[in-house]
């Protein structure tokens, strides 16, 4: 099973061509890049888009659950790169691996 994507939005930054960008990541840049500029969103709502994706007829309802951790994962990857921030209370984290409590992303600025 390949889960890897190209980006697929003009507003996600390139990958050099050696480099494939992880489907949850793409994941997230493209809900930031359909987002109003500044906007965040939560680890759920990616998730939740991404287990959408994948669902098959007999997946139980709550499986974007399993996504959940993996969209943490990349969100860090992505916020040390300098693509997205990582929010709590509004404001950006200055280490997004130690982030605790409810967070959200958005775009860098």
């Amino acid at each position: 099973m390949d889960f890897t994507a190209e980006p697929s939005s003009p507003n996600v930054a390139a990958v050099p061509e050696d480099r494939t960008v992880d489907l949850v990541a793409t994941a997230i840049l493209d809900q930031l890049s359909a987002a109003k500029l500044g906007d965040s969103i939560s680890p759920e709502d990616i998730a939740r888009a991404v287990a959408e994706g994948r669902r098959k007829a007999n997946d139980p309802p709550d499986l974007w659950r399993r996504y959940l951790s993996t969209v943490k994962q990349q969100a860090i990857y992505l916020a040390r790169a300098g693509k997205i921030d990582v929010l709590r209370k509004g404001k950006p984290v200055p280490d997004p691996a130690r982030a605790k409590g409810v967070v959200r992303y958005r775009l860098a600025i």
